[in-house]
């Protein structure tokens, strides 16, 4: 079982950065994919980045490439996401999740889920 708890959210202006956080609790958190994804009001949860177990692989969706930078530290079971450049239609609310094995960027093959940290870019 994993638990994962996200932090760092809040108001930015464009052009902006924050950085989120999300630490796991639970052993073995070394092999877990992880996973940012997001979601505004009214659609759907989309993908953000994802990266594996070791750090050595990552992915973005194509909106937030060169812009974010997702990273891990396992001796601190913590998963973060560096978000430069913030635009406006970044606003949403973020999840962190963990997957066993490795990194997916669709949300149905997460087993666990934070609750959220909202982020919000204004104009």
């Amino acid at each position: 079982q994993v638990q994962l708890v996200e932090s760092g959210g809040g108001l930015m202006h464009t052009g902006g950065s924050l950085t989120l956080s999300c630490a796991a609790s639970g052993r073995a958190f070394s092999i877990y994919g992880m996973g940012w994804f997001r979601q505004a009001p009214g659609k759907e949860r989309e993908f953000v980045a994802a990266i594996n177990w070791s750090g050595g692989s990552t992915r973005y969706a194509d909106s937030v490439k060169g812009r974010f930078t997702i990273s891990r530290d396992n001796a601190k079971n913590t998963v973060y996401l560096q978000m430069n450049s913030l635009k406006p239609e970044d606003t949403a609310v973020y999840y962190c999740a963990a997957r066993r094995g490795i990194s997916s960027s669709a949300y149905y093959e997460y087993d666990y889920w934070g609750q959220g940290t909202q982020v919000t870019v204004s104009s």
